[in-house]
């Protein structure tokens, strides 16, 4: 009996993740327009941290966007980005923001700025929101993405392996 009632517990929180998610993806899109510049943000040697720059690696030359593998350091493209003078721009990154892992939430810039994000990288995002938006007029989306695992190693946990399919199939099919 307790087994059937875990079971429908996780039934129906997947099932509320799906549609959080899917609205979310849908925000996304609005903001896929125009001149847009997507980050991947990732350390592809810490496990999941790296699926920021493994979704931009996968989808660079399926979408029509200006796309950047920042790695750890998404400070050193802070010029190039200001330089493309985008209307839009997308940060990817992967955040403990406790949530389940594989899940992921959008956020806008200005949200980034209230909230207390764990991100592993030298820079915050809030610093590089921040600086972006002091030297542009534009939209920021972040998507984090929470992780299973910062260990050491270049293999991703199945469930980081599992968003980043879905997202990379999702960036494939939106192309503004």
């Amino acid at each position: 009996m307790q087994a059937l009632l875990r079971k429908h517990r996780q039934d129906k929180r997947e099932s509320i993740l799906r549609k959080i998610h899917k609205f979310m993806l849908d925000h996304l899109k609005l903001h896929l327009t125009g001149k847009v510049v997507i980050v991947g943000i990732g350390n592809t040697l810490k496990s999941d941290d790296g699926i920021g720059s493994l979704l931009v690696a996968r989808i660079k030359d399926k979408v029509p966007y200006i796309v950047y593998d920042a790695g750890t350091s998404p400070e050193n493209y802070l010029g190039k980005i200001i330089k493309d003078k985008p209307d839009n721009i997308v940060l990817i990154d992967a955040v403990d923001f406790g949530g389940t892992p594989g899940e992921f939430r959008e956020l806008e810039g200005e949200e980034v700025k209230t909230i207390n994000l764990f991100s592993t990288h030298n820079a915050s995002i809030s610093l590089t929101i921040n600086y972006l938006q002091n030297n542009l007029k534009v939209d920021i989306i972040v998507l984090i993405i929470q992780p299973k695992s910062l260990a050491f190693g270049d293999k991703l946990s199945p469930e980081i392996s599992e968003t980043l399919r879905k997202l990379e199939d999702w960036f494939g099919k939106e192309k503004g």
